[in-house]
C-alpha cells in the first residue's frame, strides 16, 4: 500500500461512494427506523447514484454490515438487520420473507 492509499478502503466507498452521500453519523444511530430514513433521504437526494434510490440505500446498508464482519457486535448487527425492514417499510415494500 502507497502512502496515497488509505488503510481502509471500505471507509473511502462508504464517505465517497457514487451510490448516495450519507448523513454524518447514520450508522451510529440507536434506532433501526432513523438509520433507515436517513438512508431513505441521501437515496432520493442523491444525483450520483446509478441505481433506483431503494437498491442505492439498501445496498450501502449491506455493504456497511457486510465490511464490519465480525467486528460488528451482534446487538449493533440486529439493529441494521432491522433497519433493512424499516428501509422496506419507508418504500413500500414488503417485508422480505414474511407474507405482504
Amino acid at each position: 500500500m502507497g502512502p496515497e492509499t488509505p488503510r481502509r478502503w471500505s471507509q473511502r466507498v462508504t464517505e465517497h461512494s457514487d451510490a448516495l452521500d450519507l448523513e454524518t453519523g447514520v450508522f451510529t444511530l440507536d434506532d433501526p427506523r432513523q438509520i433507515a430514513l436517513s438512508l431513505k433521504r441521501s437515496a432520493d437526494r442523491s444525483a450520483r447514484r446509478k441505481t433506483a434510490p431503494f437498491r442505492s440505500a439498501m445496498s450501502m446498508l449491506n455493504f456497511y454490515i457486510n465490511r464490519a464482519g465480525r467486528n460488528l457486535p451482534e446487538e449493533r448487527r440486529a439493529c441494521l438487520e432491522r433497519a433493512k425492514d424499516e428501509l422496506r417499510a419507508a418504500y413500500g415494500r414488503p417485508r422480505r420473507g414474511r407474507p405482504a
